[in-house]
Formats: C-alpha cells, sequence, structure tokens
C-alpha cells in the first residue's frame, strides 16, 4: 500500500539501491535500449495550436444510456490535425485504455454489463455501522479503502476534461465511458453527504484493510465509517466535494438537468459546510487519518469557490475567490507549486485564467486585479514547465519527466501537462499569440509539445522503453501492486493466506488495464516488482488525470467557447 505523502519521502534506502542496480543494467544495455526507444516509437509529429475547430463543453453528443453496448474493440479513430497535416489520433487508443482502470476500481453493486469479468459485487455494506447506505463509490487504489478527498479530486478533473472537451470524447467514442465513470463517483458523493453539515469522507481502515490479501468480493473485514460534521471539521475534503459536485453539474445539466440542480445543492450546502467551520480532517481524525494527510485547505476553498462560480455564474464565488483568502493563499508571486490531490493552487491559477483571458472587462476592480494576479502566476507556472525557458524547473528526469517525488513521481508529471495543454488552448482561444517567460518568446504550440512530451515518456518514448500504463505498448508492468489482479479468479484465498499472491514471483493473473503506475525514479530506472509501492502501485487520480491530457492532446488545439 502506498503512502500517500505530498513530499519525497525520507528513507527508503533499499529502494535506491534496487534502483541503482537497476540503472546499471541499463547502462550495460544502452544499445538494446536504444534500438528499442526508435522500434517502439508512435507516429506522430510535434504539437500544434493552430485548429478552426470549436468545442462546446456543454453541448454535443447526448449521452448514449447506461445499457448501451461499449464500442468494438477494433476502432478507427477520426483524425485530429493540424494545417500541416500531422496526425494525433495515436492518443486515442491510450485514452480509451486509461479509462478502463474506474470500472476495475468500482465498488458495490456492480451494473450488468460489467466489462471486468473477474471483478463483482462487493462491500454492500459500507455504512452499516452508521446506519447509512455508503456502498459505491471507487477503491483508491490496490486496496479497497474509499478515500472521499482523492476520489472527489478525481471526479473534479474527470468533469474538467469533459466540459473543455467533450466533442474529442465523442470522436473517440468515449464519453458514454467517462460520464458513467464520474457518475459512479458523484452518485456516491451524494449518499456521503448525508445532510447539510455531515459528510462521510472515508470507509474502510488502512490498519483492518491492509492486514489482508484478498479479493474484495471475499471480503469480511469489518469497514468502519468516518464523518465529518461541525464538531469534526473538515473544509479540505468537503471544499473538494463541493468543487467535484459542481463541476459535474456542469457536465449533466443540458442530458439530466433534475441531476445536475442535485449536484449543485449539494455543491452549495458543501461550500458553506467547509467555510463556516474551518479545521483539516488530519486533525479532526489524528490516529485514523494515515494516508492523505492535508498540507492546508486554503487552496481547496479557493478551487470550491472557482467551480462554484462557473457553476452558479453568481459573483459572490468570484469574489471569494479573488477575495482575501486569495490574497494570503493562492500563491501569487511565489514559486510554482505542483498541481496534486493535496495543491490546487495550480489548478485554480489556470482555471480562473480562463475568466481573466475570456471575459478580460472584468466590471469589479479588486476582482479585475486579482483575476490580473491569477493570469500572472498561470504564465509563470507554465513557463516552469517548458524545458526551453529560463525559469524552467529543474524537477525532472535524466530522459525528461517532470519529476518532484519518488513515490507515485507520474501524478505530478501528468497534472502538470495536463493544465499546460488546458491553457495552451485558453491562450488560443483567447487570440493570444504568444507569451514571454523572463524576455523569452513562447506560443501555446510549445506548451502543447511539452504535454506531448510528457505522454510520450509515459507511453513508453523513455530510456527504458517502458509503458507506465497497464495494457498499453509491448511494455507495461506486469506485477501491479493491486491486489484484486495479482489473485487468480478461483483461488481459495482468506485474509491472511492470500499475501502468498502478493509476494508471488509470477505475473498478476489479471490484467488491470488503465492503471497508471507511480512511474520512475529520477534516473529513469523501474523496478516491476509488486510490492514496490513506490513505483508499482496507480491510483484513480492519476487514471483520471492521464485521461484528461490525453483527450486534450487529441483534441490539437481547439477554440474553445468562452463560457463553461
Amino acid at each position: 500500500m502506498v503512502r500517500r505523502l505530498r513530499h519525497t519521502e525520507k528513507g527508503g534506502w533499499q529502494w535506491w539501491v534496487l534502483a541503482g542496480i537497476v540503472a546499471l543494467v541499463a547502462v550495460l544495455s544502452v544499445v538494446t535500449v536504444f534500438v528499442a526507444q526508435h522500434k517502439h516509437r508512435h507516429k506522430g509529429g510535434s504539437s500544434s495550436s493552430s485548429s478552426s475547430s470549436s468545442s462546446s463543453p456543454i453541448s454535443g453528443g447526448k449521452i448514449p444510456p447506461a445499457n448501451a453496448q461499449p464500442p468494438a474493440a477494433s476502432v478507427s479513430y477520426p483524425p485530429s490535425q493540424d494545417s500541416g497535416g500531422t496526425v494525433y489520433a495515436k492518443y486515442a487508443e491510450p485514452l480509451k485504455i486509461s479509462l478502463q482502470f474506474f470500472d476495475i476500481q468500482k465498488s458495490g453493486k456492480l451494473p450488468p454489463d460489467n466489462p471486468i469479468e473477474w471483478r463483482g459485487d462487493s462491500a454492500l455494506s459500507d455504512g452499516s455501522d452508521a446506519h447509512v447506505d455508503l456502498s459505491g463509490g471507487m477503491y483508491d487504489a490496490g486496496d479497497y479503502i474509499k478515500f472521499g478527498f482523492p476520489m472527489a479530486f478525481t471526479a473534479t478533473i474527470l468533469s474538467w476534461s469533459i466540459l473543455e472537451y467533450r466533442k474529442e470524447y465523442t470522436a473517440t467514442q468515449q464519453l458514454h465511458s467517462v460520464t458513467g465513470s464520474l457518475k459512479w463517483i458523484t452518485d456516491y458523493l451524494i449518499k456521503a453527504h448525508a445532510s447539510e453539515n455531515e459528510l462521510y469522507f472515508q470507509v474502510g481502515s488502512p490498519r483492518l484493510d491492509h492486514a489482508c490479501w484478498e479479493r474484495a468480493e471475499k471480503m469480511d473485514t469489518a469497514r468502519p465509517s468516518f464523518k465529518l460534521d461541525p464538531s469534526h471539521p473538515g473544509t479540505e475534503v468537503a471544499a473538494e466535494t463541493s468543487a467535484a459536485m459542481a463541476a459535474a453539474s456542469l457536465v449533466f445539466r443540458n442530458d439530466d438537468p433534475s441531476y445536475a440542480q442535485t449536484l449543485l445543492s449539494h455543491a452549495t450546502q458543501l461550500f458553506a459546510f467547509a467555510d463556516k467551520h474551518r479545521g483539516s480532517y488530519t486533525a479532526s481524525f489524528p490516529s485514523d487519518q494515515l494516508y492523505y494527510n492535508s498540507t492546508g485547505f486554503e487552496d481547496e476553498l479557493l478551487w470550491a469557490a472557482s467551480w462554484m462560480f462557473y457553476a452558479t455564474k453568481d459573483s459572490k464565488y468570484l469574489a471569494y475567490a479573488t477575495g482575501k483568502l486569495a490574497q494570503l493563499s493562492a500563491g501569487w508571486e511565489k514559486a510554482p507549486a505542483w498541481f496534486s490531490w493535496d495543491d490546487k493552487k495550480p489548478g485554480i491559477q489556470v482555471l480562473l485564467s480562463r475568466h481573466y483571458l475570456f471575459e478580460p472587462e472584468e466590471s469589479d476592480v479588486m476582482v479585475r486585479s486579482s483575476l490580473v494576479k491569477y493570469g500572472k502566476t498561470a504564465e509563470h507556472l507554465v513557463c516552469a514547465f517548458l524545458p526551453q525557458s529560463p525559469t524552467a524547473s529543474t524537477n525532472r528526469s535524466t530522459g525528461g519527466l517532470l519529476w518532484v517525488s519518488q513515490r507515485n513521481a507520474v501524478q505530478h508529471a501528468v497534472g502538470s501537462a495536463f493544465l499546460a495543454v488546458v491553457y495552451a488552448d485558453y491562450l488560443s482561444s483567447s487570440g493570444v499569440k504568444q507569451f514571454r517567460c523572463s524576455g523569452n518568446s513562447f506560443a501555446a504550440k510549445d506548451l502543447r509539445a511539452f504535454a506531448a512530451s510528457q505522454a510520450d515518456y509515459i507511453l513508453g518514448e523513455n530510456p527504458m522503453s517502458k509503458s507506465y500504463l497497464v495494457g498499453y505498448g509491448a511494455n507495461f508492468p506486469q506485477q501491479l501492486h493491486h491486489r484484486e489482479a495479482s489473485i487468480p479468479l478461483d483461488a481459495a484465498t482468506g485474509c491472511k493466506d492470500g499475501f502468498r499472491w502478493l509476494h508471488a514471483s509470477a505475473p498478476n493473473p489479471h490484467v488491470a488495464t488503465g492503471a497508471l503506475v507511480g512511474g520512475p525514479f529520477q534516473n529513469d530506472s523501474y523496478s516491476d516488482l509488486r510490492d514496490n509501492t513506490m513505483q508499482n502501485e496507480a491510483t484513480t487520480y492519476n487514471s483520471a488525470a492521464m485521461s484528461a491530457l490525453l483527450v486534450a492532446l487529441y483534441a490539437n488545439g481547439p477554440i474553445l467557447p468562452t463560457a463553461l
């Protein structure tokens, strides 16, 4: 089980020794690696932002019914290309693969058309200890805990990608898949928000869950429920859940207005709860909150206010997102942060730059002043991404991946690449031809090229010639740290004796298609071992960001509408 820490974890010297051995083998095999890199290189040139296509984030193809059949395995995707003929359809197939991980992670009563044959119903009695129905939702990673904080973040990122790139999801025949996964999460979040000032944020205990290695369908481990209320606040969780529901309400407001209004009502109540009863859930549950410890909740409040503004068009939320709290916590004129489940500041900077770029004539002087600061900070952020920029971040692997932490390294690379491509499309759509990084000029196409480089690295164009997306390419991880994938379907395995599957040397009997593993160390080395949780565990929010990045790259610089 991966320990979800925001910063680089200290210790873990054994893995550094292992990394050194892997790196030595890589050096001795340099010729083979070089050849493999070229042999498996994907087709397609550098990205361009020039496009005359339009994409409505709200209108577009109607969501297919729940019983619609998935597309056949062999699909010919319409090419997305620039005026020079460069085709970006290569991102359609990994997009389809990435989205499949959400079906694997589903908890509760699965639909009749469940496409994962080795998954079944599980955890149907979740919430029974609190006399609340908390079945459903998604397991976080390779274990069976339902963490509300990262689950809500997963929903927010999926919603953002649908709002900007609905047309592209439709073109790749993935709109049904992504909206279905999003609704699976938001249905659960509605249940979890039991009353106006009550939010269940976790089901399952890490201590109990991690004492077993078994299939979810057969587990009988106690699964306690954890609840936020005015006496036990959790501002960051309540605010992130508000952001998720507000963003999702925009996704569904045309196709299911009643459901969208339900989501928005919950989002409104949760924002008020988060703001009025301030406090970190880490402090409220110090002995139980072993994972996803928050480093602060101010960014989630600003993030939620931003999404509430787009969802309601109520200026009070924009005033909140640009007001006193923003002056203290928005990260203006500071070193760029890294977008993640814990730090939303980069996301806010890009999201509100949308309003700054598309509606520069904001009438409120104070709001406009803050939006200008958000816009400038977003520009500083993307300048740090570009390798050729004078202010480029040095946090990169030898092979060019943005690299911040040895544990789950890809999350920052994928999140940053998604922000880069979204910001590039905001620039193109608002008619901005170039921006400057310490005097040097860059264009939207440079940001798209950077984003494509991160995606291509993850998909196999790296010194290991390794695809970090399970199920994609010829050389992807075989021993994903994942209980369900590691245990044969017919195995008579209980809680304790199941650990033999954790330590088995054979590949997983089930391929967890779409899982995006933690990725390489800074020297680009990687060890495909099941107990290597630093590098070989996947999470739903990794897959959400990867799916968002891939659909944005497939879009190839659409002209976005000026309003969500």
